[in-house]
């Protein structure tokens, strides 16, 4: 089983081309992995802390609905998180968050299990970078070890987390514990100014790193592994939004690695190039198909075939 831990907010959606009345859609970078791992038919955990307040409840149906196992939710006394999401023309967003004392942020270590037995753990966004809760879920995942691979999106929100220098500070322990990187040109460009994205994956790998992808939206992807580098074009779309493509985007990349069999810590060390080729592939293809709707909502397994 695959576990994601972090936030499942609330996004309202606002078109800045026809203005009208925002539209609430479940969102939250981790959940929205978890859901596409869902709707791709792996099994999949979600470890988040849902309010008990309405838009808590529409957040724990919209994750029994997609498939997914919520046995270590925590039932949080705090309010759902929200963040306002700006479509622009094109399709691409921007965000504003109201997450002040909100339910997502607030971890303590007996909320976490000490043993889940998964096979791999996906982390990432604001889950990790906000206080008080990510420090906790950060040692967490250390003491996973090796026992189970370690999956990380920083999806960086740059609003919300203050000062550049200790982000990064923060982001190199995350890169130290995890065994999979998927990262986005933009969150590249936001921590490291003026760097270079392969450069920068390339020195990832070199520290421990098995595989790090960097997204580049409609540019493609640029993959790298210890004995290969290469990119994959984007798949064509009819674009709507980009709002859950990124997301997709790792749970589908984690969805082929688990029907691969090349998921667990000792099977993952030995991923090929023409197998990361393939699993990157697909990612593409699903991240292009929930281009293709409103909001984060990313195709069932049976959808694929169509």
């Amino acid at each position: 089983m695959i576990g994601v831990v972090g936030e499942a907010l609330i996004d309202l959606a606002v078109s800045e081309t026809a203005p009208a009345r925002p539209v609430a859609h479940p969102g939250g970078s981790p959940m929205n992995v978890a859901v596409t791992l869902g709707r791709l038919e792996s099994p999949v955990a979600f470890l988040g802390r849902l309010s008990g307040d309405a838009f808590g409840e529409l957040l724990r149906s919209h994750l029994k609905d997609s498939g997914v196992d919520l046995r270590w939710t925590v039932d949080a006394a705090e309010p759902t998180s929200l963040a306002v999401v700006s479509v622009a023309p094109g399709g691409g967003a921007s965000y504003s968050f109201h997450v002040h004392r909100t339910a997502d942020w607030q971890w303590s270590p007996a909320e976490l299990p000490a043993s889940p037995g998964f096979d791999a753990v996906h982390v990432g966004s604001l889950g990790l970078a906000l206080e008080p809760g990510g420090p906790v879920v950060a040692e967490w995942l250390e003491r996973l070890g090796g026992a189970t691979t370690v999956s990380l999106d920083p999806n960086v929100r740059p609003k919300l987390l203050g000062d550049r220098e200790r982000y990064r500070r923060r982001l190199d322990r995350w890169l130290s514990f995890s065994d999979l990187v998927k990262v986005s040109d933009e969150d590249l460009n936001w921590t490291w100014p003026g760097g270079d994205p392969a450069d920068l994956a390339r020195g990832w790998i070199e520290q421990g790193r098995r595989l790090v992808v960097v997204t580049r939206g409609a540019d493609g992807s640029h993959v790298f592994g210890r004995d290969f580098e290469f990119t994959v074009a984007a798949c064509e779309t009819d674009m709507v939004d980009t709002v859950g493509a990124g997301d997709s985007f790792s749970g589908a990349l984690l969805h082929w690695l688990d029907r691969a069999e090349r998921l667990r810590p000792d099977r993952f060390a030995n991923l090929t190039a023409a197998e990361a080729r393939e699993a990157v592939e697909f990612a593409s293809s699903v991240a292009a198909i929930t281009c293709s709707r409103a909001g984060a909502n990313p195709p069932r397994r049976g959808e694929l075939a169509r």
